[in-house]
């Protein structure tokens, strides 16, 4: 299995946003110290070319230029800088890299990523551009009339990624999310599960199972080429910002459930890890590096098909 990563790039940040950006890095060093077999790479910069295919030019430049308004970096929530377009280059980067191993080898990941709160002009919640989008937009480049599916399990709704494939009926989007987390004004997907605060392991299971069965039926009327996964770490009962109960079993059930629909499909799948808020870094490092162990189990089983 390939994994990509873009954590040598990442900005000096004000120490309040320091904390949660060093655990890519950590995770990183986790996947090569557990996993072995898995082929990392540092992923190259998307170019303009790219970004454009889901965001809207002027913003591009914008970024790139550093001539956002003020009110425009309050919204992304990070000081701009030139690494910070740097990494968020290299971050959707990660998932154009992912796609293609995904589609060589049936799971691809990136171990940054889903950065769904980004609309095609504007980016939003700690997300810059949005690298879902633009992955998909380039394989509907590639393959005209490719359906895709967007499992989104980050505990926050992905209101960037609904925006962006509001009128694309070639784009499935599901999330489930807590209903009073951020973003507080939701922007409708295909399919939105809202959770209650303190949601624990057997009500969330419950839950994906139903949207799992609905998104069968879907993938039933005409067949999706490609899934994209963001396996959020938030939902986990460590997590600061998450608000939801998940145990760690828990976190590796809803990992399976994604993982088992999509190989018992034979559907190629790209994993990008969303987001993770967690007090202890050490613990919040280790529920996304068991999201990459399910992952790489997912990676064996389509070998071995």
């Amino acid at each position: 299995m390939r994994a990509f990563h873009s954590d040598r790039f990442e900005p000096d940040l004000p120490e309040g946003h320091r904390f949660p950006m060093r655990k890519y890095g950590l995770l990183r060093e986790a996947v090569a110290r557990v996993l072995p077999g898995v082929r990392l790479a540092e992923a190259d910069a998307a170019s303009d070319a790219d970004l454009v295919r889901a965001h809207d030019p002027a913003y591009v430049a914008a970024v790139t230029a550093g001539s956002l308004t003020p009110a425009q970096v309050r919204e992304i929530g990070f000081p701009w800088s030139t690494a910070l377009v740097e990494r968020s280059r290299r971050s959707v980067g990660a998932t154009l890299a992912a796609t293609d191993a995904a589609i060589a080898e049936g799971v691809g990941v990136n171990l940054a990523g889903g950065t769904h709160h980004a609309g095609a002009a504007q980016g939003s919640g700690f997300c810059v551009f949005n690298d879902v989008a633009v992955a998909i937009r380039r394989e509907q480049g590639r393959r005209p009339g490719v359906r895709c599916a967007v499992v989104d399990l980050d505990v926050h709704q992905g209101n960037g990624t609904a925006a962006i494939f509001a009128d694309d009926p070639d784009v499935y989007t599901l999330s489930l999310h807590g209903d009073r987390n951020f973003p507080f004004r939701k922007v409708p997907g295909s399919l939105d599960v809202p959770l209650p605060d303190g949601c624990e392991d057997a009500t969330y299971l419950a839950a994906l199972d139903g949207a799992m069965r609905e998104l069968d039926r879907t993938h039933g009327q005409r067949a999706f080429g490609l899934v994209f996964y963001l396996a959020g770490a938030d939902p986990h009962e460590g997590d600061r910002l998450g608000r939801l109960k998940l145990t760690a079993a828990g976190m590796a059930a809803r990992d399976r459930c994604v993982w088992e629909w999509c190989a018992h499909r034979q559907l190629p799948a790209v994993m990008c890890m969303a987001g993770g808020y967690g007090h202890d870094l050490d613990a919040m490092v280790n529920v996304q590096l068991a999201s990459v162990v399910e992952a790489f189990h997912a990676w064996q089983r389509w070998h071995r098909a």
